[in-house]
């Protein structure tokens, strides 16, 4: 499964029209079968369920379902069914944001700590100089999912932890450079959310977003969606075949990833911002000055070379707004998101300028099915020859995916297997600690060694040795696809002085963002040749 598109489906752009370009609704046009591309979609990138929302010049074109809620299930995913959304939640805290700014209660340049005092980032010049409007931009210098792992996967901390641990967080980069996606700050942004509505992100998102839209099935939590009847179920991959998981509660999260919304209700929030911020009542839930502000370039990102198959996607600019990437496409500049949670990918594209908006939600971890189907109806759309986008995406990845697993061969293949570790096994064990995350341990249980993160129940796993000091810790959970290195460096005394991990896997997602952590023990451990 080719992995390396979260960064894009959670962060990528939607689009504002630069040609005044008459096109023809899809219904319009018969050479196009939206379903049957739909269900070769499916078939062909293992995805369970999908709903779509279509809309265009203010009316509902599509807002369905395709496939089933959960695999063994044969209940039909339709036009009501739930999925968690994840990053596509940022749009709402900014929109919320924005309701505030119109409401004279903030300014985008207000310092954070004028509104959060206690907020505090690793540099005090950053935790000064920070704005409400960094929050959203992703050029903090945090470094790429910089400190996920105090919510991701599921975890206890608290919000309030969460944030009190972002002044632990190393910065990759100095303070406004440049672009990198992060989840912390727009945590952060629903906390200054929550304390301008006097009540929880949830309730405030609610009550003035949810409800003036009529967006009566979309939850703000988990637990809601799992009440409502009507949700999709998650799947992972384990060993290359899709499987359902748990869902993925993020409660401590909720200003970056909280929102589960249906094709029905995320076409309404698409409506409404495609018509300059009104309800269908015309009333003005948010100016045209702070909705175009949203949808306006803050922070440059670079441009990536597409595989010689997909150039036709190459823009010519990228850029994060706030909420919502920016790019072009065919001389058309849009602004999007995507999001990506345990078991659930979507993304929501929109063209204002030709008021065209499109949505997909699935029920799986694959961003190639999704990209695959926008192209080709924006493609149908914008009046433009259409590619066989199916084809050219199924096609980049199983071919990356093989590369990456000839990487891994070739990775293990040189790897010293007659090698021992330095220390007797037991001497390994004990408790390790970063300064942002906190606790791991590592335990005997039986014959095995045990890994732990204290905060995160399902980050547990068996340690096995790979070459010298350096072991693989193998989670018990299979659908995370996650499995990490884990390095042990010595004292001159052969105390462990600390231990490191990293990704096996190119296709881990990024939010496993091991690589940041620097555990040091809290009991250093001794050799002990006699328990060799």
């Amino acid at each position: 499964m080719l992995k390396i598109s979260r960064t894009f489906y959670r962060a990528s752009a939607v689009a504002l029209v630069v040609l005044a370009v008459s096109v023809p609704a899809l219904a319009a046009a018969p050479a196009y079968n939206l379903d049957a591309d739909v269900k070769l979609a499916l078939k062909t990138f293992d995805v369970p369920g999908m709903a779509i929302a279509i809309v265009k010049d203010g009316k509902v074109i599509s807002a369905q379902g395709y496939g089933v809620r959960k695999l063994g299930d044969p209940t039909p995913v339709d036009g009501k069914t739930l999925f968690e959304v994840a990053s596509n939640s940022k749009a709402f805290t900014a929109a919320a944001l924005a309701m505030l700014v119109d409401e004279g209660k903030i300014a985008w340049d207000d310092p954070v700590t004028k509104h959060l005092p206690d907020f505090q980032m690793y540099d005090s010049y950053v935790t000064g100089a920070m704005t409400v409007r960094d929050l959203l931009t992703h050029r903090s210098g945090l470094g790429l999912g910089a400190g996920d792992l105090l919510w991701w996967p599921t975890t206890n901390f608290s919000t309030d932890e969460i944030i009190e641990r972002l002044r632990y967080v190393k910065p990759a980069t100095s303070f406004r450079n440049s672009y990198a996606y992060d989840n912390l700050l727009y945590i952060v942004a629903g906390k200054i959310v929550a304390a301008k509505a006097g009540k929880p992100w949830g309730a405030a998102i609610h009550d003035r977003i949810l409800a003036p839209l009529g967006m009566n099935g979309t939850t703000t939590n988990v637990a809601e969606m799992l009440a409502s009847g009507d949700y999709s179920a998650p799947h992972s991959k384990i060993d290359d075949k899709a499987a359902v998981v748990k869902p993925m509660p993020v409660e401590n999260a909720v200003g970056a990833v909280g929102i589960n919304t249906n094709a029905e209700d995320i076409a309404r929030w698409m409506t409404m911002l495609l018509g300059g911020g009104k309800l269908e009542n015309g009333t003005q839930l948010i100016s045209a000055k702070q909705l175009n502000e949203m949808w306006s370039e803050q922070t440059p990102m670079r441009i990536r070379e597409p595989k010689p198959a997909l150039a036709a996607t190459k823009p010519n600019f990228s850029a994060y707004g706030l909420g919502f990437s920016l790019r072009d496409y065919k001389g058309r500049k849009i602004a999007m998101h995507g999001g990506a949670l345990q078991g659930f990918y979507s993304t929501v594209l929109m063209v204002p300028e030709e008021k065209l908006g499109i949505a997909i939600l699935t029920n799986a971890e694959n961003g190639p099915a999704m990209a695959s189907l926008y192209w080709r109806i924006l493609d149908q759309y914008l009046n433009v020859p259409a590619s066989d986008w199916i084809k050219l995406y199924a096609d980049q990845e199983a071919a990356a995916h093989k590369e990456e697993l000839e990487r891994q061969g070739k990775e293990a293949g040189a790897r010293a297997a007659k090698s021992a570790p330095s220390l007797p096994l037991a001497s390994y064990d004990g408790e390790y600690e970063d300064p942002w995350y906190g606790k791991v341990t590592i335990r005997a249980e039986g014959k095995k060694r045990i890994m732990s993160f204290t905060r995160t129940p399902d980050l547990t796993g068996e340690l096995e040795h790979f070459q010298h000091d350096t072991f693989i810790v193998r989670w018990k959970q299979r659908n995370l696809n996650a499995d990490a290195y884990v390095t042990f460096a010595l004292n001159p005394d052969a105390s462990i002085e600390r231990m490191k991990m990293a990704p096996i896997s190119m296709e881990t997602d990024f939010s496993y963002d091991f690589r940041d952590l620097n555990f040091t023990p809290v009991r250093p451990a001794k050799a002990d040749k006699a328990a060799k």
